[in-house]
């Protein structure tokens, strides 16, 4: 890293000494915590792609899963009775299927977006309608495909239906199917889950993913992608061989991060 004093000092203040305060501490040098700081981002980075390919896979496990259930698609959005979301992923799901209709609506045309009043008021449009009520109004008439809808929801959603609040109405009739080995229940895979998440959170806002929780992140992933849609825990999975390289190579960087940061804790 070839950084002079000057662009250490404007470096440190650009991350923040409150950010680099630990390292700094650990290695009694800027210069050392900021390169630190970066190997650790570099980690995360690459570890983040993992989970965002586990992240596909549990979400379109658990939708084909629920779309055949249901048998019907809408699901998401229009739940099929006496099946009901609970408010969380109730609101979860309106919020998608707006979002959804906003990145239409952003492309179309503003003829194209004035021709929607007609079908927002088919009995003319109420004199002094504010310009965001209509936008609203507007965006409600856009046809949306379920694929959209499910592309705007989070992997907070997907992990919360296999938590105890969904146990009798989705785990035991079908979501089960999805994590097939019968030693497997239904905490034990919100567990693996949950690891992973609090992962991804921390990772989205570009903290450190390090020591236990690394493990426990790498073990829930390995967790889901030896037992996603196999009947028993297998290495060779097709999910588990997509992530193999990127997975190893994850480690093996982390582990020479860890061993830096040891040495620093141990001294010569």
């Amino acid at each position: 890293m070839d950084l002079d004093d000057a662009d250490i000092a404007a470096i440190t203040a650009l991350i923040s000494l409150e950010r680099l305060a630990a390292l700094t501490k650990l290695t009694g040098s800027a210069r050392a915590a900021i390169e630190l700081h970066q190997e650790t981002l570099s980690l995360g980075s690459n570890l983040m792609g993992i989970i965002a390919s586990v992240e596909i896979a549990i979400r379109n496990a658990v939708c084909e899963n629920l779309t055949t259930h249901f048998g019907v698609s809408g699901w998401l959005t229009r739940p099929v009775a006496p099946f009901r979301w609970k408010d969380i992923e109730n609101s979860a799901a309106q919020r998608a299927l707006d979002s959804a209709r906003r990145a239409e609506y952003s492309k179309m045309s503003q003829a194209d977006k004035a021709a929607l009043d007609a079908k927002a008021y088919p009995r003319g449009r109420p004199p002094n309608t504010p310009h965001m009520r209509r936008a609203i109004d507007r965006r409600k008439q856009i046809p949306v495909t379920e694929g959209k809808i499910i592309a705007e929801i989070t992997f907070y959603f997907w992990k919360r239906l296999y938590g105890p609040e969904y146990e009798q109405s989705l785990w035991r009739p079908t979501l089960k199917k999805t994590f097939p080995n019968k030693s497997l229940k239904r905490s034990d895979v919100a567990k693996r889950l949950e690891d992973v998440y609090q992962a991804r959170n921390r990772l989205a806002h570009h903290e450190p993913v390090l020591h236990k929780r690394f493990n426990d992140t790498i073990a829930g992933l390995e967790f889901i992608a030896e037992n996603l849609l196999a009947p028993a825990p297998a290495k060779d999975t097709p999910l588990a061989k997509l992530i193999a390289d990127d997975l190893q190579r994850v480690k093996d960087n982390a582990q020479a991060l860890h061993d830096k940061l040891d040495a620093f804790r141990t001294g010569p």
